[in-house]
């Protein structure tokens, strides 16, 4: 391979002053990189699994299970209070849904990725451990 082929620069980057050795991979990568809005999404997920009371609240309500907010606060041995708030939270990110009985309010999870990610996470995290 000649040293101008492995040097060029890309036309889709004009920012970057450092030039670009493997343009046809670069422009392949490029081509199969998710949506901003998919990005997104995914960014949003993981900003909601990157508190610990959060993941706990996903891990008590992982297998379909619908839970009122009282029993949450059991599960993760929480105060009413911050478990509202975080359930709260996990509820406007779309990833928990919720429905009201009288003055009881039940939650279950709407986004199953969520728990599913939090499932493989803790399985490595184990797998780790024992290394």
């Amino acid at each position: 391979m000649r040293a101008n082929e492995r040097a060029s620069r890309t036309a889709a980057d004009p920012a970057c002053d450092v030039p670009c050795f493997k343009g046809e991979l670069v422009a392949r990568k490029r081509s199969a990189l998710p949506s901003d809005a998919d990005l997104e999404r995914v960014e949003v997920l993981f900003a909601a699994l990157s508190d610990r009371v959060r993941l706990k609240i996903l891990h008590a309500l992982g297998r379909r299970d619908e839970l009122c907010v009282c029993d949450v606060a059991h599960v993760a041995g929480m105060s009413l209070s911050t478990t509202s708030h975080h359930l709260r939270k996990l509820r406007d990110l779309r990833i928990l849904k919720h429905r009201s009985d009288g003055k009881m309010v039940y939650y279950s999870l709407r986004e199953p990725l969520a728990a599913a990610v939090l499932r493989v996470a803790l399985a490595g995290s184990r797998d780790r451990g024992t290394e």
